[in-house]
């Protein structure tokens, strides 16, 4: 889910010392932002292509883990759906949430902007061969999810209270311990704070920035009455609060929120893009098949081949987070007695999010043929760089549907307040990682996230958010080394599990092989 770069104007351009406090600080933020940026985004180049080297160590984990573990993906989709519909749970596993309710709380995260602004772009920057690619990295990334999902649970700790201390906190720092405890404590440390980071800044600030931009475009924009002097504060303080009144119940509360949100707001999205191939229902052999001969004999892309390929590849990279380890704190809260069953369940967030949901919207986009798919097109082969995928995604859409803006808007909203309210715990859990647990540590938290809140409809921070941006692609760096320090272990889980299945053991209440308790 990299956020996009290109923030509404901050509403603190209308107060002077609103102006002046976000300036100071995106001009003390810029040099940090702009050279740690170009570290993480380091870029690789082949031929006339560039392209950051985090995603093509992404993709070599998926690649690697899909061929590991004999493209689970695949072979384990059965399995995941018994897992999920409660197949082989009993009452008291230990843990705080469901199966679904897990799985919902991940997707929360990373269902967002990215499947809808980031579609667009990929549109314009590689043509419908980019969406070839992109299914290709969503189907890698199941594999990624799968090992790191596993571990969260695996070594997670079930406190006296019921709550639960999982994911990389507590993978990584065993992973770790063979280079010796000074090296884990620091590389679990690094990613603690990049997940912190980019909690408040990214998952937070940026999420309410954007709500408040969409809400106020669709009310009459700056004329509107949002448009008004104190509107975004106060807008701000409403958000705030319906956010408090979910995360302070903890994962519980936000897992029974999102089994509910996800879904329907998945439904209304994923309606109208099949409203729109539906409308146009002739034109999609056509369609599919620009998509083929677009991924491998592309024409006008800067590139060619590699270039439609890197440009799909990244765009799911950056839209699923497969390899990142944030979905794993989520899934580790599932109440379940063997870690891998919820590995199982972490398949469908990639195939969910990009296989299904990018793969609808690039159709959809494609089919409806809106002139501004073609000027976008032409305005990055102009070298004017890419344009606002939202617009792309609206204009394809109101093609067939007039009022689709409208819906864009509550789409955006709803995705945007999910993925608040799920990076606040991912948040949470980095804080209790770096200062302790206990109810003081958390208030101390949860006052200064909801702060934040209200300060993301006011003011932009763009340099910081930027900077919080590269932040959370650091975490792919660490995370997937303690991954790979990791694998026998996940594959002996995962071939006890399925051994287990086969035998009808699983089908025997109470037999388990271990308290999550105790995690060796």
């Amino acid at each position: 889910m990299k956020i996009s770069q290109a923030l509404p104007h901050a509403v603190a351009e209308d107060v002077g010392w609103l102006a002046a406090i976000d300036n100071a600080i995106n001009a003390a933020f810029e040099p940090i932002a702009t050279g740690f940026s170009a570290v993480v985004f380091y870029p690789i180049t082949i031929g006339e292509v560039s392209f950051p080297a985090v995603v093509a160590w992404l993709i070599a984990a998926g690649v690697i883990f899909t061929i590991y573990f004999g493209f689970i993906q695949f072979r384990g989709l059965k399995v995941a759906t018994e897992v999920i519909r409660g197949k082989y749970s009993v009452k008291d596993d230990p843990g705080e949430v469901p199966h679904f309710q897990a799985l919902t709380s991940a997707l929360s995260g990373t269902v967002g902007l990215g499947n809808i602004a980031g579609v667009g772009a990929a549109m314009a920057l590689g043509g419908p061969g980019a969406t070839f690619w992109m299914i290709l990295a969503g189907l890698l990334g199941m594999a990624s999810k799968f090992a790191e999902c596993t571990l969260g649970v695996k070594y997670r700790e079930v406190h006296e209270d019921g709550t639960v201390s999982g994911g990389p906190f507590k993978y990584l720092p065993i992973a770790f311990s063979k280079l010796g405890k000074v090296p884990a404590k620091i590389l679990t440390g690094i990613f603690a704070v990049a997940i912190l980071i980019f909690g408040i800044a990214g998952g937070n600030m940026f999420q309410a920035n954007q709500t408040f931009a969409q809400v106020q475009n669709v009310t009459g924009g700056e004329d509107g009455f949002l448009g008004s002097a104190g509107a975004a504060l106060i807008f701000g303080i409403i958000l705030a609060v319906l956010v408090a009144a979910v995360i302070l119940g903890g994962i519980k509360s936000i897992g029974a929120t999102t089994s509910k949100l996800v879904p329907a707001m998945g439904f209304v999205y994923v309606t109208s893009c099949l409203l729109v191939i539906l409308v146009n229902i002739g034109q999609v052999p056509a369609a599919f098949g620009a998509i083929i001969s677009g991924a491998f004999n592309p024409a006008g892309i800067a590139g060619g081949i590699v270039g439609v390929m890197i440009v799909g590849f990244q765009r799911a990279a950056f839209s699923n987070e497969a390899g990142l380890g944030s979905a794993a704190i989520a899934h580790s809260a599932v109440k379940t007695r063997r870690p891998v069953s919820e590995g199982f369940v972490a398949l469908f967030e990639p195939l969910v999010d990009t296989v299904i949901i990018c793969t609808m919207t690039a159709l959809a986009i494609i089919i409806a043929g809106a002139p501004s798919l073609q000027a976008g097109i032409d305005q990055v082969q102009a070298g004017d760089g890419p344009p606002d995928g939202v617009t792309l995604t609206s204009d394809a859409f109101e093609t067939v549907l007039p009022w689709f803006p409208i819906v864009l808007a509550i789409a955006v909203a709803l995705f945007a307040y999910s993925t608040l309210i799920t990076w606040s715990y991912y948040g949470l859990k980095a804080w209790e990682f770096l200062f302790g647990r206990g109810k003081t540590s958390e208030v101390i938290y949860k006052v200064i996230f909801l702060f934040f809140t209200v300060a993301g409809c006011v003011l932009t921070f763009s340099q910081v958010i930027s900077f919080a941006d590269a932040a959370l692609f650091v975490c792919a760096f660490v995370n997937l080394l303690g991954v790979y320090l990791l694998l026998p272990v996940i594959k002996r889980e995962m071939k006890e599990y399925l051994a287990d299945r086969k035998s009808g053991k699983l089908a025997q209440l109470g037999i388990e092989p271990e308290d999550m308790r105790s995690p060796r």
